[in-house]
């Protein structure tokens, strides 16, 4: 975490550079202090079996197990010599569970040799379904001798230290590596305040890093894992308190709404009345708006919650106080959908400089990159002019064409889906920096607010405005019970028929997307008697299957993202109006699509998608009067961690529960990665779920530091430990979020 000399030696000098180039492509690993701080994912220890059973699947694994079965198998093939192929089948055991490896072709003999029944070893290769079993086809493999514990004694003492690997790097290479930059880590500059560090009883960082990748006992790592977590939490915290200690001294335009104003009238339109919960978010925003500060908030809210509705009045609240707001959409089809429902949610008030635009109306233009020159000139002109109050588009609005008159709102939807630079570059177009609001549908737990988007302020929506319909969910188990997926098609047309709509999606949009070459290439390369892996699902072939099949008769049209924008929108156009009774997608209808009569969704290939995005699919169903039902369906065996997954979404309808279960199933890494900063993840052992006591009380102490001290200069370590989070890509993600 820290840069000094020895830390900052390029891995090539110290390991060569074949290895450093394997570290560097496939870890993003570069100096001898990357490679300290790429710490065990686990460990095992010698005499104890790992369990088998929870194996994820498509990811690359390694397990230390025992040989219990091993077979060749002799077959017909024309690619072999004499016509003959081989194959090696091997069972391995935990004493709780079993696994099979392959082996194909030339590279049966070695392991033939080598993996006798009663033989340990570290096996390591990715996890995939064959015949409905768990296997590794191909796997490296380390034998552990019984005759010679050299390897594991290297290593680890009496404790087998297992890294996060890749395919072409496999755990115990990168532990030997390890073993030769570990004396590197006496010289690791501690950036704990010593206070901090003692007051909690922290062992020193040469000595974490020593005991993290050295242990003897199960107590050294606990020490270090101790140590390691309050490094990452307070290096971070201090990163986002030094953020906020920042912003608190912009300047911004204070933006007060008119008393009888254009919000004013907007609110006496409305025929129902708001949740406690807007009215106490919308306030908060509105206090937020009136300092002479930007105000940096996320919104976030369930699914339905009204989040846009909450946007769209601290959006006239600026349009009345003399402003403009810029709503920011990560995809067309969402930027014309907000775009038609901000304007129907206003009516007449939309309607600025228009005939039968009322008094205090504004004008609401939308601006994409697929619109028409006329088009676009003239929501050009409108901005510049100011005539429009409330622009809203994709990454159009960025472009250096576009100028306001005079920028006082920012709010981004779905924020995790932009760059950096993308909202920077929004940002940047004001007089002064506009004040900024976040969106997101995904429930964040606590901790990974105080996370990942620690340097803004957190409004949450908690409770569904009244009117919207409960959502039943079930799984599908479409292998075990095919009869299962039959009735699932029943239930959609039984929908239809009561004068409803149905969502089918479908992780893929269909062959034209895939590369034949590639194909074809995976085809030679695959052993001939070795099933291919089914690829997922896709909208072009569901739909075509549904309208021949099941569904046959019913009106089934198709969505995905690379359509033409104006055959989207008429697609969605249809789809609202009610001119289409089944919608085959892809999750371009995730977020923002709102159509009222919609009850039923099929998820294809559920396994495939994430808890949190299964959670804002089912978000689209149940948005009317009519109850919902979203099916999910899997094809996945019952015990596998996918079908465990997709049991939890259809047992509750709590996005925060959901987003808990998510983040405990993710591997670490995945907080604060490519989806929010473009750079390597700097958490490693900080669980977010598990360490929110930690986190909480970094947040305080880091607060506390930087308010006595924002530029840190009594505290040199804790400086160099930022330097070395907050690489360019972070340290933008951090300054301009």
């Amino acid at each position: 975490m820290d840069l000094v000399p020895a830390l900052e030696e390029p891995l090539k000098k110290v390991l060569g550079p074949p290895t450093a180039k394997v570290m560097a492509e496939h870890l993003g690993l570069h100096t001898v202090g990357d490679l300290l701080h790429h710490y065990p994912r686990r460990y095992e220890e010698r005499g104890q079996l790992t369990h088998l059973a929870d194996l994820p699947m498509d990811e690359h694994v390694t397990v230390v197990a025992q040989v219990a079965d091993a077979r060749l198998h002799t077959f017909a093939s024309s690619k072999a010599p004499r016509g003959k192929g081989q194959r090696l089948e091997v069972t391995i055991t935990d004493g709780s569970g079993r696994l099979q490896l392959v082996f194909f072709g030339n590279g049966v003999h070695k392991p033939h040799k080598d993996l006798l029944p009663g033989t340990r070893a570290m096996f390591s290769g990715k996890v995939s379904l064959f015949n409905r079993r768990l296997q590794l086809a191909h796997p490296a493999y380390e034998l552990l001798r019984s005759d010679s514990d050299e390897t594991v004694e290297t290593w680890a003492g009496a404790l087998i230290p297992i890294y996060p690997a890749t395919a072409k790097l496999e755990s115990w290479k990168i532990g030997k590596a390890i073993q030769t930059v570990l004396p590197s880590a006496q010289e690791a500059v501690d950036p704990l305040p010593d206070s901090l560090r003692e007051g909690r009883g922290l062992v020193p960082l040469p000595e974490a890093l020593l005991k993290i990748h050295r242990p003897h006992t199960k107590a050294d790592i606990e020490d270090a894992r101790a140590r390691l977590k309050w490094d990452e939490a307070f290096v971070l915290q201090v990163a986002l308190a030094r953020r906020r200690h920042a912003d608190s001294q912009l300047p911004a335009v204070p933006r007060r709404p008119a008393p009888d104003g254009l919000l004013s009238a907007f609110d006496d339109r409305l025929p129902f009345t708001l949740t406690e919960g807007q009215l106490k978010v919308s306030k908060e925003i509105f206090d937020d708006l009136a300092t002479d500060h930007p105000m940096h908030r996320l919104l976030q809210g369930e699914v339905g919650s009204g989040k846009t509705l909450v946007a769209l009045r601290a959006m006239l609240a600026v349009v009345d106080a003399g402003g403009q707001a810029a709503m920011l959409a990560p995809t067309e089809v969402l930027a014309q959908q907000h775009h038609r429902s901000v304007v129907e949610m206003m009516g007449s008030l939309a309607e600025g400089g228009m005939l039968g635009g009322v008094e205090d109306a504004t004008k609401v233009v939308l601006l994409t990159g697929s619109m028409g020159a006329a088009g676009r000139r003239q929501a050009l002109l409108d901005l510049v002019t100011g005539e429009a109050g409330i622009v809203i588009g994709t990454h159009a609005l960025i472009e250096d064409k576009v100028q306001f008159h005079d920028l006082g709102l920012v709010v981004v939807d779905e924020q995790h889906r932009f760059g950096v630079e993308q909202r920077d570059a929004l940002r940047g177009k004001g007089k002064q920096p506009p004040h900024l609001l976040v969106m997101t549908a995904t429930p964040i737990p606590r901790t990974v607010a105080m996370t990942v988007f620690g340097d803004l302020e957190t409004s949450v929506l908690d409770q569904l405005p009244a009117g919207r319909s409960p959502i039943a969910s079930h799984v599908v188990p479409a292998a075990d019970k095919p009869h299962f997926l039959a009735r699932a098609w029943d239930r959609v047309r039984e929908e239809v028929e009561g004068g409803h709509q149905a969502y089918v999606v479908c992780p893929r949009i269909g062959d034209e997307e895939d590369d034949p070459k590639k194909a074809k290439k995976a085809q030679k390369a695959a052993p001939e008697d070795e099933a291919e892996k089914r690829p997922p699902l896709a909208v072009l072939e569901v739909a075509d299957q549904l309208a021949r099949g099941p569904l046959k008769g019913l009106r089934i049209e198709v969505l995905y993202g690379r359509m033409p924008p104006d055959d989207k929108d008429a697609v969605m156009r249809r789809f609202a109006a009610g001119d289409t009774d089944v919608l085959v997608a892809t999750t371009v209808i995730e977020v923002g699509v709102n159509v009222p009569n919609a009850t039923a969704m099929v998820i294809m290939d559920a396994d495939r998608f994430g808890v949190s995005q299964l959670h804002q699919l089912r978000g689209r169903v149940g948005r009317g009067s009519a109850p919902g039902l979203c099916l999910l369906v899997s094809e996945m065996p019952e015990a596998t961690p996918a079908r465990q997954r997709l049991a939890a979404v259809a047992a509750t309808l709590d996005g925060f529960e959901l987003s808990r279960i998510d983040l405990e199933q993710r591997r670490e890494g995945d907080v604060l990665g490519q989806a929010q900063s473009g750079a390597r993840s700097s958490l490693r052992v900080l669980a977010v779920i598990e360490d929110e006591e930690i986190i909480a009380e970094a947040r305080r102490e880091a607060a506390a530091i930087v308010a006595a001290d924002p530029e840190l200069t009594g505290l040199p370590g804790l400086r160099t430990a930022l330097d070395a989070l907050l690489d360019e890509e972070r340290e933008q993600y951090l300054e301009k979020g």
